[in-house]
């Protein structure tokens, strides 16, 4: 019996973020006979952490998202307590790990922005695997900078903990040229799919539920807040006679534009992406799921982390589906070669599934259970 210990950040409530630990986990069941993530909990991603991360000292605001927490405690908790296998022992600060008792057979640290010093407020020793002894076996899993390049001291801070991996893989490759180049990391790399393109479209419409919406639809996911981009999915609307559902991640955004579809359930997130005609967004997530089950996105880049969009399309061979501004109406006429993106994603999952071979042979030599 082996087990793999996991840790990411499965505590953040979003959606591509609960979806790609539950693939994670699905996957790597497929390999060990137990998989268990780690329940490192980030201060500010529950209870009175998260309030004030939203608040910011200001009583009218932590009054004004209270709704939206309290909803997302029932969907995301929920979803975690129904689907996700954690530890036991929660872990709320990294000083937590000081006593931490070894129970797995190999470490795995990903995926998600688990290394994005930016996204994280600062390098977190314990997504470098810094609690697992010297002598068990630590990869990285698709984990990602969520960046092209990092600053000295963050490099200086974490090499002593990247030097410790078995092998890592990253989910883009400038996460290959940051391990290179600042790193000089020696030891086995590779880039490799996020875990939810892992999962092909029939392993997702076995767990999403059915059609929720009749006629056909634009899909609105947006996670950062502009009018242009508002107005632009406005413009989309008339020119296709398609209308707007906007998945409201928040309460407050029952107010922009489009029918709101608030925070449905997890695995809602896939069925209304499955069967939209267009997906307007600017998340990786609703991009990956998009093209892993043949809707056509339309892709607004963020000004932060655009970087994993851009190379994802790359990778897909559809840089045409990014929006090259809020005129560019002829994206509607740059389709998806759905056929190509599936024999490329096909490719790339062998690559995943060799990756996990060889790391439950290292698991089964080390621990002497190879059949």
């Amino acid at each position: 019996m082996t087990t793999a210990a996991v840790i990411t950040l499965h505590q953040v409530n979003n959606y591509g973020t609960q979806l790609q630990a539950y693939a994670t986990q699905e996957k790597l069941r497929e390999y060990f006979d137990n998989v268990l993530f780690v329940d490192y909990r980030r201060q500010d991603t529950y209870g009175m952490g998260l309030l004030r991360s939203f608040a910011r000292g200001n009583l009218i605001r932590a009054l004004a998202i209270l709704p939206t927490l309290l909803y997302w405690k029932k969907v995301f908790g929920g979803f975690r307590k129904r689907y996700l296998e954690l530890t036991d022992q929660v872990y709320l600060r990294e000083s937590d790990f000081a006593n931490f008792q070894d129970f797995a057979d190999v470490y795995i640290s990903g995926s998600d922005q688990v290394w994005n010093s930016g996204w994280n407020g600062g390098v977190i020793p314990v997504f470098y695997l810094n609690f697992v002894p010297d002598d068990k076996p630590k990869y990285a899993y698709a984990s990602s900078f969520g960046r092209p390049k990092l600053d000295e001291q963050e490099v200086a801070e974490s090499k002593p903990y990247i030097n410790r991996f078995t092998a890592i893989t990253v989910r883009e490759e400038s996460g290959l040229r940051i391990l290179q180049d600042q790193y000089g990391y020696t030891g086995p790399a590779e880039r490799i799919l996020d875990p939810t393109l892992v999962m092909p479209a029939d392993f997702w419409r076995k767990v999403s539920p059915p059609r929720r919406i009749k006629d056909r639809y634009i899909l609105i996911y947006n996670l950062n807040r502009d009018p242009k981009f508002d107005r632009y999915a406005e413009q989309l609307s008339k020119r296709t006679g398609l209308p707007i559902y906007r998945f409201c991640t928040r309460l407050d955004q029952v107010l922009r534009s489009g029918k709101s579809l608030v925070m449905p359930e997890i695995f809602d997130f896939v069925s209304l992406v499955d069967n939209a005609e267009y997906v307007l967004t600017d998340s990786f997530h609703a991009t990956a799921f998009s093209m892993n089950m043949g809707t056509e996105p339309i892709c607004v880049y963020p000004d932060k982390y655009s970087g994993r969009l851009s190379e994802f399309l790359k990778l897909v061979d559809s840089e045409q589906r990014h929006a090259r501004g809020y005129n560019d109406f002829d994206i509607l006429n740059r389709p998806t070669d759905f056929d190509n993106v599936n024999r490329i994603l096909s490719t790339e999952r062998k690559k995943v599934d060799d990756y996990l071979a060889h790391m439950k042979t290292n698991v089964e030599e080390r621990t002497g259970t190879a059949n």
